[in-house]
């Protein structure tokens, strides 16, 4: 199995798009205005931060990548400003200076609410276009992806050019996109619009049924990649052509501050691609990225550290997991020392003897993963009526159980496509097989890990339980 989470320091990317300055005033409040009902708020800081594009490049430069950005700023102090705050984390800056203002947003900030947002903002003319995109295609020679930042302030007016650039380059391209019509972003690797961005293009959205028929029918439209669709407090749905949504919950239960999250999602995304990572894995950690953003005040970029650490525990927290997310976790687990043990079943009632090699499997290592059978395999393999616990509530009781870290199904009649993809480091079964038996046993000698028999509680079986019941 290849190394899941990325080398960020391999990665090259080009960032274009809309540059901003995000000025935060930072105080207190005390009492209310005598001159109108508003809050006084008692400045006692000031902080500037790259924003938009520039934001975009931060979080990469963070996560240690190496970055490049291209953008339209003013001839003026803000555009000074932005341009040493980037070439002091070494940022490789082509930026094109217009006769129109640096766009800047400062907001007011009382305690951890935020009062006030000001915009000074002027729309760029599109002629700047062509100058900008001399200067940007300097960067783009030796890029492993490309991304767009559309805040929809004029300096994307050619994304096509960009598109058309990569296509020919074999250079992937993705957008964070804006604005009502889409068509400009066509042939694009993949979009990143936020569920407001995504309805204004496809219409209203009565179900997580329509919203899939809807991207499906937008991805055909603008033959683009994939679109990922980011949610709010609903998390956020990868889709693809012709496949089943990739869906990932919000992670943070407490928000403080949202500026910048779509750059975080987009320049993780991203960042993880450009590093070989696939898709799905690129999406997790945007999630999470995301997640850990949010719950901070300001504009703020995650580290790979960072990361590293929030997905290790948003993995000890959440105990169920699809498998792209299983594979991530015992990555991450490897690779701290951790020795996985993994068992399988289908557990259709939860009794002492499972509960008891349960807890000798787990002994034998640091995390214990459980793949459960669907409830059509279980079908395929006890007969019908069985299932007598669908997997929902299967899922439930095993993760309930103290010894379990991670519990997982898989849809075929045996879980040797996981086994082959985790690679956990001891296989465990139940005492009713003999080594020899156990599915998966050649797949995880093969790579040097052991395959393990616990014993059994006699006298306890789900078959004999059921039999009783309906004797």
């Amino acid at each position: 199995m290849h190394n899941i989470f990325p080398d960020y320091h391999s990665a090259k990317v080009a960032v274009i798009g809309d540059i901003m300055l995000d000025r935060y005033f930072y105080g207190d409040v005390t009492r209310i205005s005598p001159e109108a009902p508003v809050p006084v708020v008692q400045i006692k800081r000031e902080e500037c931060s790259p924003g938009g594009a520039a934001n975009v490049a931060v979080n990469l430069v963070s996560l240690g990548v190496t970055t490049s950005l291209s953008g339209l700023v003013g001839d003026d102090a803000d555009a000074d400003q932005l341009q040493a705050q980037l070439s002091s984390i070494n940022v490789a800056c082509e930026l094109y200076r217009s006769t129109t203002a640096t766009t800047v947003k400062s907001r007011i900030m009382g305690g951890m609410q935020q009062f006030l947002r000001m915009d000074f903002e002027s729309i760029f003319s599109d002629n700047d276009w062509a100058p900008l995109w001399a200067r940007a295609q300097q960067n783009l020679v030796d890029a492993d992806i490309i991304v767009l930042s559309d805040y929809n302030k004029g300096t994307l007016s050619n994304c096509q050019a960009v598109i058309n650039y990569g296509a020919a380059n074999n250079i992937p391209v993705v957008v964070d996109p804006k604005g009502s019509d889409f068509n400009r972003y066509a042939g694009a690797t993949l979009l990143t619009p936020n569920l407001a961005e995504f309805i204004t293009i496809v219409g209203p959205v009565d179900s997580e049924q329509d919203m899939a028929i809807k991207a499906q029918r937008l991805i055909k439209q603008l033959n683009i990649g994939s679109l990922l669709v980011t949610r709010s407090e609903k998390g956020m749905t990868l889709f693809r052509p012709d496949e089943n949504p990739f869906h990932l919950p919000a992670l943070t239960k407490e928000v403080a501050d949202v500026t910048g999250a779509g750059d975080t999602v987009i320049a993780t995304v991203a960042a993880s691609l450009a590093a070989g990572a696939n898709m799905e894995t690129a999406v997790s950690l945007s999630n999470i990225a995301a997640s850990n953003v949010v719950s901070k005040i300001g504009t703020n970029a995650i580290t790979a550290p960072e990361l590293e650490l929030a997905f290790l525990n948003t993995q000890q927290s959440h105990g169920a997991l699809s498998a792209e997310q299983l594979c991530l976790a015992v990555e991450l687990a490897k690779k701290n020392g951790e020795k996985v043990v993994f068992t399988n079943g289908c557990f259709d009632i939860l009794h002492a003897g499972h509960v008891a090699y349960l807890q000798q499997a787990k002994a034998l290592g640091d995390r214990l993963i459980v793949a459960i059978n669907s409830d059509e395999s279980v079908t395929r393999i006890k007969g019908e009526g069985r299932p007598i616990n669908s997997l929902e509530r299967r899922l439930a009781v095993i993760e309930g159980l103290q010894s379990v870290n991670w519990v997982s199904c898989f849809e075929g009649d045996t879980p040797e496509e996981l086994i082959a993809q985790l690679q956990p480091s001891i296989l465990v079964k139940g005492g009713d097989y003999t080594e020899e038996q156990v599915v998966g046993r050649e797949i995880v000698e093969g790579y040097g890990g052991e395959v393990r028999v616990m014993s059994m509680v006699t006298d306890c079986s789900t078959t004999d339980i059921i039999n009783k019941a309906q004797s």
